[in-house]
């Protein structure tokens, strides 16, 4: 793990956000909350492009949008450019275009799926029923499913009544910037994935984890695991270990 010490001069993370602009804020937020440091040259160099321009991905795969995968290529391609070691894009619905993403650039670009099965086994859960919380796209997709399948799990998908009323109402009201608002359809998404007999509840857009507040997550007897945060745990695990890479 980092020991509090600057990171070598040749390390930075680079963050494709602005899907939506409010989660690419909140990741580097949560990412300097979240590294284990004493003073300012201790935290990671990060440069944040969050760009809102990019065309929707639910529109894009679901109602056939504009395509966003030219803008999010030239995304990944200008932080390559910029000099960064790895790239985070805190956006689960961006991740349908993954392998075209990673293959944009020679350096790593992380996976959010696979960060949210990291933080599952974290939080100490390696088997049963696991409820996924996303954008129309990503639950029709499969994509959570398959990585939760690979891990052992068993994905429980909401009916589309949730779907529109839980999670599309509470991610519409972040990206309006109604993060209070967002709250109670959060929440009652919990609540109908928890009646389904779920060990945990993905929050599986970077929009959800805004809805529901840290400080408010204890209200729900079930594990939650944020995607901003599963993320952010990876990026770290990831420079320490090319930290550990460059002291050798």
């Amino acid at each position: 793990m980092h020991e509090g010490q600057p990171y070598p001069a040749s390390l930075c993370l680079g963050v494709l956000g602005g899907m939506g602009p409010l989660a690419g804020a909140a990741f580097v937020n949560r990412l300097v909350q979240l590294t284990p440091a004493s003073r300012d040259q201790e935290h990671l160099p990060v440069i944040l492009r969050n760009d809102p321009r990019i065309p929707d991905r639910s529109n894009a795969k679901m109602q056939n949008g504009g395509d966003p995968f030219p803008a999010m290529k030239t995304g990944v391609e200008a932080l390559e450019k910029m000099g960064v070691s790895c790239i985070a894009i805190p956006c689960n619905t961006a991740h349908l275009w993954y392998e075209e993403l990673a293959q944009s650039v020679s350096v790593p670009v992380l996976h959010i799926v696979e960060s949210v099965v990291h933080d599952l086994h974290r939080q100490g859960l390696r088997e049963g029923r696991i409820g996924i919380m996303g954008t129309p796209a990503t639950l029709a997709s499969g994509l959570y499913q398959k990585y939760l399948e690979q891990a052992g799990f068993e994905p429980v998908v909401p009916n589309q009544s949730v779907i529109d009323e839980c999670c599309v109402a509470a991610i519409s009201a972040v990206k309006a910037n109604r993060t209070v608002d967002a709250f109670l359809p959060a929440a009652k998404g919990v609540q109908a994935l928890q009646q389904q007999g779920v060990v945990g509840v993905v929050l599986g857009c970077t929009e959800l984890p805004l809805a529901i507040p840290h400080e408010r997550r204890r209200e729900f007897d079930v594990v939650l695991t944020d995607s901003i945060d599963a993320l952010v745990l990876e990026v770290l695990d990831w420079f320490d270990d090319a930290e550990l890479f460059y002291s050798l």
